[in-house]
């Protein structure tokens, strides 16, 4: 008997566990939480980078003539500020090169204009080096009175001859 009354425990013990647990249904129990969504942060790409710079084009630079009185090759005072102007051109400009031409009037033999050419085109480079242009871009050659600005055969296309013509090469 006491077999029985100890099988009859133990089974109600059981049956008294199990029957204490109820089973819980789906809808009892809250759904498993979702982890939240990840945001995956992809950083924004690199700007691109700008464009190079299209090349500068060379500035151009045009300089004036310079004036010379009759059978000289000294400068004038107009001739000086007009040269400080070249010169102010041609310093900012450092690519620039120049030929500068000598001319002369009809008046005098062609050696002779060839020569005071040739002298009034060295007093206009002499003073663009003293005002700072470097030498090694400036050139000079004499046309004497071989090509002439005016044509005509007075004193008003004379002074207009009479000259140093500025070529200038922009690099």
């Amino acid at each position: 008997m006491r077999r029985m009354f100890r099988d009859t425990v133990v089974a109600l013990v059981a049956v008294g566990c199990f029957a204490g647990c109820s089973k819980k249904t789906m809808q009892d129990t809250p759904p498993p939480s979702a982890p939240p969504p990840t945001r995956t942060v992809t950083p924004a790409p690199p700007a691109p980078p700008p464009p190079p710079a299209p090349p500068k084009a060379p500035e151009r630079v045009e300089l004036n003539d310079v004036f010379f009185d009759y059978d000289a090759s000294g400068l004038r005072d107009d001739a000086r500020a007009t040269l400080t102007e070249n010169g102010k051109k041609l310093v900012s400009a450092s690519q620039a090169t120049a030929t500068i031409e000598g001319h002369c009037d009809e008046r005098g033999t062609t050696d002779y204009n060839l020569a005071l050419g040739e002298k009034r085109a060295s007093a206009a480079k002499d003073f663009l080096v003293s005002y700072g242009v470097d030498a090694s871009r400036l050139t000079t050659i004499s046309y004497g009175e071989n090509r002439p600005f005016s044509m005509g055969h007075d004193e008003a296309a004379f002074s207009q001859n009479r000259r140093a013509h500025f070529v200038v090469e922009n690099r």
